[in-house]
């Protein structure tokens, strides 16, 4: 029987390193399951998103566009009605696109009320929900503050909480993101000082657990069609705090030293000293912060892990693992202090290299097996590989990502790109206020061709790292004379991105090819003299009697 991919399993995890995962190389933090993945297909080491900040690198991945293109640059910027996204590429072609978990979308209110498009209507809840069908959506950040809820909408997991008897309005935080103190009271995970207790709820209740059920429960229900799902877990995201066991599975004695350097604090770029200095920053630079938190998100992945391993043990018992393509991923990385950081936001490669291992069941992709692939890949690669799995051809005018099947079948493809894009819009942050600059300028992009790192800060001098000497990327070359020509060579390769034709959606190349042609044979004759400059049937028309044309009576 031909093993082909009828589904796809679409796993993503928030705020997860590429370097933390035992296949990746961590010494000391063992990911067994995604190294059984690994395994199984290829495991793409040059992955990078299109932006290190949750929101607008999902809707890259969604929409296989470039955050230039689809405009959602932040968290909370609503994608705009009009972009094509996965699913509606996927059901194009018979398959469903059914989401379990997270997404950041915020739909465009504004936009679906201007066109009339009811949320409750079939078509209105696509175009709000990035294009998925819901089997259940759960954005994992409950926050509450003086304003109310950070998410919006439904709590599926708070219901869950409730109905399992955990109290309040808000056990995702009272239970499942804070542990016990000494005394008996909540010792929150906003805290990073809490982050060594377990969280004060069942293992089998937290967040990592529920979705990989409710994610079952949609493997075992009856499909008509071909589908894909984005099951697409909260974890290991902030707030840093794991329930028992595997809150004190790791220690101080497995944090990696910090990735930095003093020299990086001497004169750093305007933009990146705002960053170093902010309260996250700040944060991270103390060692008792690393010693604590890391070892949480450390349990986090290795919780992440044991589940990935029951789902995959599920898929092998139901038979679905010779027609499922599974690809795992994140949405962006953690700097967890490295270079001085906290969170993401910028571009080294703790925050802008993702984990990417894809799985392809067909024979095709037998002899990739167990391999890594160092080709520069983006996100928005995906979409165009899950186009083609499904069985379509990949519209390049629309998705900006190119397939990765050939690499999954040992093949190389014609002309791959020869650099990566990421892009950082910061106009809401308290740094652009702090720099002060305006909402349009606050805008970083970062090229990288597998060797020179070259950021462009509006505003502001660019940055460059040499990845080659400076594989930590420790020293910023962007002020020195001597790198003059390199980086006017990277800022003139950001100019021809620039100047892409990606608002160019409603027509392929194939229609504007075939529009050169002129409008010759629908009448329009421009530039005629008497007519026989051309073929005389595109003139036939505007020969003879009045009226007396082919297909007219004469009166």
């Amino acid at each position: 029987m031909t093993r082909r991919p009828r589904n796809i399993l679409f796993l993503m995890y928030d705020q997860l390193r590429a370097d933390y995962l035992s296949c990746a190389g961590h010494p000391s933090l063992h990911t067994p399951n995604m190294d059984r993945l690994a395994a199984m297909g290829v495991r793409f080491t040059q992955a990078h998103v299109q932006s290190p900040v949750c929101g607008a690198s999902r809707m890259s991945f969604y929409t296989g566009r470039y955050v230039h293109s689809h405009g959602a640059a932040w968290n909370g910027f609503p994608l705009k009605v009009g972009e094509v996204s996965l699913g509606d590429h996927l059901r194009a072609v018979g398959m469903d696109a059914v989401l379990v978990g997270k997404t950041h979308m915020y739909a465009d209110a504004e936009g679906m009320a201007r066109l009339g498009l009811a949320p409750d209507s079939v078509i209105g809840a696509r175009v709000a929900e990035c294009g998925f069908d819901l089997w259940v959506r759960d954005d994992g950040l409950w926050a509450k503050g003086p304003k109310g809820f950070y998410a919006r909408g439904p709590q599926p997991y708070n219901e869950y909480l409730k109905a399992k008897g955990y109290a309040g309005e808000n056990p995702w935080h009272d239970f499942a993101n804070a542990g016990l103190d000494d005394d008996g009271e909540m010792a929150s995970g906003w805290f990073m000082a809490n982050a060594n207790r377990p969280a004060n709820i069942a293992e089998e209740d937290s967040e990592t657990p529920w979705l990989t059920r409710e994610a079952m429960a949609f493997l075992d229900a009856p499909h008509d069609r071909p589908w894909l799902c984005h099951l697409s877990y909260i974890k290991p995201h902030w707030p840093y705090i794991v329930p028992a066991p595997y809150h004190d599975m790791y220690g101080p004695a497995d944090v990696l030293p910090a990735i930095r350097s003093e020299a990086e604090r001497a004169d750093p770029h305007p933009v990146y000293r705002a960053f170093m200095e902010n309260r996250i920053g700040r944060a991270f630079a103390r060692d008792e912060v690393r010693e604590t938190a890391i070892p949480a998100y450390m349990g986090l992945i290795k919780q992440c892990d044991d589940q990935l391993g029951h789902l995959l043990d599920h898929l092998e018992a139901t038979g679905r693992m010779e027609d499922t393509a599974i690809v795992l991923t994140s949405d962006h990385g953690d700097y967890l202090g490295d270079h001085w950081l906290g969170e993401k936001d910028l571009f080294h490669a703790p925050s802008v290299k993702v984990p990417l291992i894809v799985y392809d069941p067909s024979e095709e992709a037998d002899a990739t097996r167990g391999t890594t692939c160092s080709a520069l890949v983006e996100a928005i690669d995906l979409a165009a590989t899950f186009i083609e799995m499904a069985g379509g051809a990949v519209p390049g005018h629309v998705v900006e990502g190119r397939s990765l099947r050939p690499y999954l079948r040992g093949e190389t493809p014609e002309a791959w790109r020869d650099v990566v894009i990421s892009e950082y819009d910061y106009s809401t942050t308290p740094m652009a206020a702090q720099l002060g600059v305006s909402p349009r300028d606050a805008r970083l992009f970062m090229l990288f061709d597998g060797r020179w790192k070259y950021i462009h800060a509006e505003g502001f001098r660019p940055m460059l790292f040499d990845l080659l000497n400076d594989p930590q990327e420790l020293r910023d070359l962007g002020a020195d004379p001597r790198y003059k020509e390199i980086r006017a060579r990277m800022a003139e390769r950001l100019a021809t991105w620039a100047r892409r034709p990606s608002q160019r959606t409603t027509q392929s190349e194939a229609q504007i090819l075939d529009r050169r042609q002129g409008g010759s044979d629908t009448g329009v004759v421009l530039g005629l003299y008497n007519g026989s400059e051309i073929d005389p049937s595109l003139t036939e028309n505007y020969r003879g009697k009045p009226g007396n044309g082919p297909g007219t009576k004469a009166q």
